[in-house]
């Protein structure tokens, strides 16, 4: 798998080749689905009482789409662990997958020591390192990821399909794979447009950001995670602030917080709704309503309806634009959208931390 081709990026500052990567997410998601079937030593649906995915940052947006789409079909839980500790009913009955794109992501591996100790069924899904040393040496399988990929951000097909194939193999979640092709043909359909430098509906939600920062509201559920993912993709790509929502919870709460200081908030602020088919209909006229009360706070209000055939396909479809959204928002500033040096320096000082 090589990254896709994107005429666009000729010329930018984009040093790490991250539009080629983004645009490769279709291709990256069938080649991860080919590379975890026929994963050995996958336990049996019957021995599974719940599913825990640790991840962090890009690495661990695979378990909270596994969460969304999950809590609808599968006939047990599944649990998102960002952070160093593991529930306590973490146990011989549960089955643990551990997500780190490196490899050394210490909360994950932290998490990861606790898990085997207390017998749980494993799965590592890294690139080599210490998480995949980790996982050999108890005897558990581990889906390697491809190499090439610039970032963790850039490879959530690579770290997202491994998650969904093994639990149809179990017997958890039948028809991922029919879901994943369906998912890949819309990221495919949508590919063309987010490439495009201009008049496309990335670049042009970018145009209305500008300078600015994104609020983004999602659904509980499918629209929720893609609000969560547009910010974090802001964040590191564009190195801009963003902050994310679910619906039907900001109706009891956040936007209230619009009260005053508008002066302000109408200079920074584009209001982003990422809306899909499998929300709750009174979801749309919360939407509506919100709108409303909240016009004359904002810079702009921009609303994005998501296509696909299934919730899987709807939910790469909006995240694939809110990747695109970011990557514009950097080609805008003149801004290198692979390098993290902030993140780099943090991990640096955390390894030689004596305080």
């Amino acid at each position: 798998m090589s990254a896709f081709d994107v005429p666009v990026a000729a010329g930018l500052l984009d040093s790490q080749n991250m539009f080629g990567a983004t645009a490769s997410l279709p291709e990256q998601f069938e080649d991860a689905a080919e590379r975890a079937r026929s994963t050995e030593n996958l336990p049996r649906a019957k021995d599974v009482s719940a599913i825990v995915v640790l991840g962090m940052g890009g690495s661990g947006v695979a378990g909270h789409v596994l969460e969304a789409l999950g809590a609808p079909r599968l006939s047990v839980p599944v649990v998102c662990v960002n952070s160093y500790e593991v529930p306590t009913f973490v146990g011989p009955s549960t089955l643990v997958f551990a997500v780190s794109f490196s490899g050394e992501t210490e909360e994950t591996i932290t998490g990861s020591e606790i898990a085997l100790a207390r017998g749980a069924h494993f799965v590592a899904i890294s690139g080599e390192g210490s998480l995949a040393e980790l996982a050999r040496s108890n005897h558990k399988s581990v889906i390697g990821i491809a190499p090439g990929i610039p970032q963790p951000r850039a490879g959530l097909g690579a770290t997202l399909a491994p998650l969904l194939v093994a639990c149809e193999e179990i017997g958890l979640a039948p028809g991922m794979s029919d879901a994943i092709e369906k998912a890949v043909e819309q990221l495919r359909r949508r590919r063309p447009e987010l490439i495009a430098r201009s008049g496309g509906i990335a670049s042009e939600i970018a145009k209305t950001i500008g300078r600015g920062f994104p609020l983004v509201y999602g659904a509980a559920g499918i629209g929720s995670v893609a609000a969560r993912r547009w910010k974090t993709q802001v964040n590191e790509n564009a190195k801009a602030p963003a902050f994310s929502g679910e619906q039907p919870e900001v109706c009891h709460n956040e936007i209230c917080g619009f009260g005053q200081n508008g002066d302000v908030t109408r200079q920074l602020v584009t209001l982003c709704y990422l809306r899909s088919q499998f929300e709750h209909p009174r979801v749309g006229a919360r939407f509506s309503l919100m709108s409303g009360a909240l016009r004359e706070a904002v810079g702009a209000i921009v609303e994005v309806h998501a296509s696909g055939d299934g919730p899987l396909a709807q939910l790469m479809d909006l995240i694939f634009i809110g990747d695109f959204v970011s990557l514009h928002m950097a080609v805008a500033e003149g801004i290198d959208p692979g390098p993290v040096p902030v993140l780099v320096g943090l991990k640096h000082d955390l390894a030689t931390w004596e305080g």
